[in-house]
């Protein structure tokens, strides 16, 4: 045979996309045409391998997803099985009074040799296998598929939420986000389908029984009245070969009954196929194997019983149990991690030295310390993934922010709580909180469909309503409406968004710096008129740093460095370079405020008011000192009632004033009303249309 002749032709097929329109002439043909019995042999025994291929294929997948055309492809095997059937009926029937080969020698073997020839034994044998099949393992997987497919689609909103809850926290990209939601779709999808396929399994044993008695007694009708056989003659041939072609259809059945109950009944996804599974959590257990072979070593000592197999057996589950428990013993001392102050105490004396500046330690510009029963939780060798999501964070707000986010040092703090953490900024720390390391937090989003037991608490970053359960919990939760992440989202998020809200503490000269050697080799001339000809460094830096407190992001370099060759020439006030870097990049900050709609609404204050505060700004400087009290408390107390009314109805909160009081309104509202944006009217970009929607005055 030319193999390159027949690669070659595969490939054109493959090219052409013939595989399954011949797929479908092919079971037409079995159907139609006549079959001659070798043909037939080398169907069935492709059978039995192509359902073997499938078990072992779902045996050694990690998860269902990994194997999501599996519906189709028990549709594709039950199709061929039951077009077998028909061909092997014909030929049975058509062929069977020549001889117990007449139909092939597969069902001859499984006629004759595999049930030794007694028919009797054979309908046993047949009527056992159906049981089986029918009544075990199809039944059970069909009832899981129908749970699975109906939890899976009352948890896809909860997940969904969760997804965005990652992705808003820095631990996911667009990318990846996009891929999980994609999964989960999948996933939704594929037990609805493994839902519908098990019908198309339960359907097939069905058909199995029907096709054997119509066999049986068509042929014994055709062999005593056509072929003038003996009803016992009639009965031997006909009777053995339904049984043998019965047996041929019902072993690949049974094989993928199994391999769809595999699929369904896995749990998780811990990169594990299910042997690995079977073999780490059943036999890995060295107190129940000690157990149960002291049961059978007692049983092995009763009289009358097989003894020595008994022992036999005992003595080889005791061995297990010991070795495994060595083996237990021998990772533990391996693993033992202790805390990084304690290491230091164990550790060896070292001969003292005079101190230098090398004894004096830096301030962390960003620090995590965290109690000893998080170390997990931060240790890769232990299973722990906060590092990694560490560095998502890092680099996600590095890419929304324009600027590389210093890496955050992490070590453990014996004189924190156990499960305690805390978060600092040049040395300083600016956020602290308590997690439940072995439970997940579910977060009331706003609004959910029912309540859970668990430890209630709030969430750290954003202040949300929040209970600690236990992790078999997650799915009830996410169906009620929660959000549910891990303890290391958590702290990640936490760490988000303190990073976030402290951006400009983290931007300095060195930033300054590296930002503007990277968009020279973009635009080398513009950066050397700036700086130092035009601004010296320190105002840009400070400019910058406006922009990220008032949280601006500062990627579009190009812009702001254009401004501030333009204006820097007329002033060096950080405030004023601040306020036109902002008008050039209105079109950016009111689309990370509202998006892609046209409208935005706002509030705005009265026109007597603003000329107060202009006035009041011009006489007494930007501190405000002008200013009445009493009317600054009032204006506070209904700019609160005006975006609360606002985020009430579903849209962001915004104050647009003139440029001149912009920069003191936003110091005033920036701690006391974090929510509410003040912009000029200067930044609002052309092709935005503005929407009135309250008015702040002097009397409220």
């Amino acid at each position: 045979m030319d193999f390159t002749k027949l690669k070659a032709a595969l490939a054109v097929l493959a090219k052409a996309e013939l595989g399954a329109p011949l797929v479908i002439v092919m079971v037409l043909s079995m159907l139609i045409l006549p079959l001659p019995a070798f043909l037939l042999d080398l169907l069935f025994t492709f059978n039995i391998a192509f359902s073997l291929i499938i078990l072992l294929v779902v045996v050694y997948t990690l998860k269902p997803l990994e194997f999501a055309s599996f519906p189709s492809v028990i549709l594709l095997a039950t199709i061929l099985r039951l077009a077998l059937n028909v061909a092997s009926t014909r030929i049975v029937l058509i062929e069977g009074h020549k001889g117990g080969d007449a139909a092939g020698k597969v069902i001859e073997a499984f006629g004759a040799f595999v049930i030794g020839g007694n028919f009797a034994v054979g309908l046993v044998v047949f009527s056992i296998l159906v049981i089986i099949n029918f009544m075990v393992v199809t039944k059970g997987a069909g009832r899981i598929a129908e749970v699975g497919a109906r939890f899976t689609l009352d948890a896809m909103p909860g997940k969904q939420m969760a997804i965005d809850a990652d992705l808003n926290a820095g631990l996911l990209t667009q990318d990846e986000a996009r891929e999980r939601r994609a999964e989960v779709a999948t996933e939704a999808d594929f037990y609805g389908s493994m839902d519908g396929a098990s019908k198309f399994v339960r359907g097939d044993a069905i058909a199995g029984i029907i096709i054997l008695f119509v066999n049986m007694i068509g042929g014994l009708a055709i062999g005593v009245l056509q072929h003038d056989l003996s009803f016992a003659e009639a009965g031997k041939i006909y009777v053995l070969l339904s049984i043998g072609d019965g047996l041929v259809a019902q072993i690949p059945s049974l094989l993928l009954s199994v391999a769809s109950a595999l699929v369904v009944t896995k749990v998780g996804s811990t990169g594990e196929n299910i042997g690995q599974q079977v073999t780490a959590q059943l036999f890995a257990n060295p107190k129940a194997l000690t157990v149960t072979a002291a049961v059978v070593g007692a049983l092995g000592i009763i009289p009358g019983m097989p003894n020595l197999v008994f022992i036999l057996l005992a003595g080889a589950l005791g061995g297990s149990a010991y070795l495994i428990e060595k083996k237990h013993k021998e990772a533990d001392l391996i693993d033992i991690d202790y805390p990084l102050e304690l290491a230091a105490q164990n550790a060896p004396a070292v001969e003292t030295k005079e101190l230098g500046w090398d004894d004096v330690m830096s301030v962390d510009v960003v620090g995590l310390e965290v109690g000893y029963r998080l170390i997990p939780l931060v240790d890769k060798n232990q299973g722990g993934q906060l590092m990694v999501r560490i560095k998502g964070v890092r680099k996600k707000l590095s890419q929304d922010l324009g600027f590389l986010i210093p890496s955050v040092h992490i070590r453990d703090n014996l004189d924190l709580s156990p499960t305690a953490y805390r978060i600092s900024l040049m040395g300083v720390t600016v956020g602290e909180s308590e997690i439940m390391p072995d439970m997940e937090m579910a977060i009331n989003p706003g609004r959910v469909f029912g309540t859970l037991k668990g430890n209630t608490c709030k969430d750290p970053a954003f202040g949300l309503d929040a209970v600690w359960i236990e992790p078999s919990q997650k799915e009830h939760a996410q169906t009620l409406g929660y959000t549910v992440v891990d303890p290391g989202t958590v702290v990640a998020t936490h760490l988000s968004h303190l990073l976030q809200s402290h951006a400009h503490e983290l931007f300095g000269y060195e930033e300054a710096h590296k930002i503007l050697d990277n968009l020279a080799k973009s635009a080398p001339k513009l950066v050397e008129d700036l700086v130092p000809k035009t601004l010296p460094l320190g105002v840009v830096v400070k400019v910058l740093q406006n922009l990220l407190q008032e949280h601006v992001p500062i990627r579009d370099m190009r812009t702001i460095v254009e401004t501030l060759a333009e204006y820097g020439l007329k002033s060096q006030d950080p405030d004023i370079l601040t306020s036109a870097v902002r008008s050039s990049l209105g079109r950016l900050i009111v689309h990370e405020i509202s998006g892609m709609q046209d409208e935005l609404p706002v509030i705005t204050l009265d026109h007597e008011l603003e000329q107060l505060l202009h006035k009041s700004l011009q006489t007494a400087g930007e501190s405000g000192v002008g200013i009445e009290p009493g009317l600054a408390e009032q204006m506070h107390t209904s700019l609160q009632e005006s975006m609360q009314k606002m985020e009430m109805e579903g849209q962001t909160a915004v104050l647009l004033v003139s440029s001149y009081i912009r920069p003191w309104l936003s110091r005033f509202v920036r701690h006391s009303i974090p929510g509410l944006h003040v912009l000029a009217y200067n930044e609002i970009p052309a092709d935005r249309q503005i929407k009135v929607v309250s008015t702040v005055g002097r009397r409220t």
